[in-house]
């Protein structure tokens, strides 16, 4: 009804919104003529009785009131009750209870601002980082297309700076201030979400990179979860009625998180490596020789390479003879300055998957003892007991060893192996270990707790690079065919 709210708002008993109150429903309704009193702001008057008692409306114009008028005598010909307390019909009051009750609608650009600010104090600062890429990959599909639209690069920037909460009462880089406000005034409604159309567009953001190329399963994983958090968080607050996600399956081939077994080396590879790692730098700087039992941990304990910045002496049983153990209870993963509350690049976190004060022991073999007692006397250790540390004894960076490994790579493999992915990363030497472990015959159960992870993604993601298995079934085969 046209002027439905300036009636309910001069109707209602010291300001409470009729909504909220309990109807007390009559049909005995009377409506009179609009007429005039003695006031400059609302000379005409609306006056209708509800079982007896009197209400009253006024306003500026007579053709005002005589549209509310109109409205009371309509509801009152259709044998609409009318609430003996404000005064109004039955219908009117069914409307404003669902204004009351209708969830609020923020659009895509606020609800990750305070989705991040909820989420910011407890989460570690690569959680920061990946909830962010989430939020910022899926606003490419949650902003209105247009002439003056941020490219899809500028946009995943602009979300990504928005979503700090420290960035909150900041203006925006020079750079991203267009892309800022497009996305500030021109951002879908969460309610969008509610759109087949829009959330098949999310799952492909989710699933391909900017240049259309499929993203690595990895990255799907994260960024899905990411997304699925966030629509939980949704549900949780009242914006939604339900997770957009729930049914909704990647497209395309799954596994993409096994691993290739391409990028495993073998024993005489193995130590190549290493031995090339120790040649790289002059001998002054010994930019190599200071991370040869840096990548031994990697292949030979399967550590991953933030377990080994955190790894400090105090960690490290190492005999003189026989196996040694390694007891893990910090990782060093890299972060953006911005997304750590110490302002480094450095978080310092626990074991990954694992209570905050765990520790995993992990047995290490003689040649690993012996490397980490030769590398303890010939560099020391951190000021803070850290066994790895940069050629300034700062906290080893992703950039400094990665840079070495790929010097090392085309001095220790035939030019045919340079270009393949065997060993492209030195995660690969983490691969390999856990590899070795599983074709030695170690049960999985005691792999997946020396590795870090659950049995279910030991068997998942090494059930390829496991030898011997096509062998074995074979015979099985024949002695059940009765052909051995």
């Amino acid at each position: 009804m046209t002027n439905g709210k300036a009636a309910s708002q001069g109707a209602r008993p010291h300001g409470r919104p009729a909504a909220l109150d309990t109807p007390d429903l009559s049909t005995a309704v009377r409506v009179w003529k609009v007429n005039q009193v003695r006031s400059k702001k609302a000379p005409y008057q609306v006056r209708w009785t509800v079982a007896g008692k009197v209400k009253a409306v006024s306003f500026p114009t007579v053709a005002l009131a005589e549209s509310r008028r109109s409205e009371l005598w309509q509801a009152m010909r259709r044998g609409e009750a009318f609430d003996r307390k404000s005064g109004l019909p039955e219908s009117e009051l069914r409307e404003a209870a669902a204004r009351a009750s209708a969830r609020p609608d923020p659009s895509w650009w606020d609800f990750s601002r305070e989705y991040m600010a909820g989420r910011w104090r407890t989460a570690a600062a690569k959680t920061r980082e990946g909830l962010a890429d989430s939020l910022a990959t899926v606003g490419l599909a949650m902003m209105e297309e247009g002439k003056k639209a941020p490219s899809p690069e500028l946009a995943r920037l602009a979300i990504r700076w928005a979503v700090v909460p420290g960035h909150a009462d900041q203006e925006p880089p020079e750079e991203l201030q267009a892309a800022c406000l497009w996305l500030r005034q021109r951002s879908l409604p969460l309610s969008a979400l509610t759109d087949p159309k829009v959330v098949r567009d999310v799952q492909y953001r989710l699933s391909f990179k900017l240049d259309d190329s499929p993203a690595a399963g990895e990255t799907y994983k994260r960024r899905r979860r990411g997304f699925n958090t966030a629509m939980e968080y949704a549900v949780e607050c009242g914006y939604l009625a339900e997770n957009p996600l729930l049914g909704v399956k990647r497209a395309g081939a799954s596994g993409g998180d096994v691993v290739d077994p391409r990028v495993l080396v073998n024993a005489t590879q193995g130590t190549q490596l290493l031995t090339a790692v120790s040649y790289i730098g002059s001998v002054n700087r010994n930019r190599g020789r200071r991370l040869v039992a840096f990548f031994a941990c990697q292949l030979y304990a399967a550590m991953r390479p933030a377990e080994a910045v955190g790894l400090r002496e105090r960690d490290c049983y190492l005999p003189e003879t026989g196996w040694g153990t390694l007891t893990l209870r910090e990782t060093r993963p890299v972060s953006g300055t911005k997304w750590t509350d110490s302002g480094k690049r450095h978080d310092r976190r626990g074991l990954k998957s694992r209570e905050a004060k765990a520790d995993r022991p992990v047995p290490i073999p003689p040649p690993l003892v012996a490397m980490l007692r030769q590398h303890l006397r010939e560099f020391g250790t951190a000021a803070d007991g850290r066994v790895f540390a940069n050629e300034r004894g700062g906290v080893l960076g992703t950039s400094s060893y990665w840079r070495v490994w790929q010097e090392a790579r085309p001095i220790a493999l035939p030019p045919d192996k340079v270009d393949s992915p065997l060993a492209q990363r030195p995660y690969d030497l983490r691969h390999t270990c856990i590899t070795n472990w599983l074709n030695a015959g170690v049960p999985v159960a005691e792999v997946a707790r020396r590795a870090g992870n659950s049995p279910e993604v030991i068997h998942r993601r090494y059930e390829g690079c496991i030898d011997g298995h096509e062998e074995v079934n074979n015979k099985k085969i024949e002695k059940a065919m009765g052909w051995g």
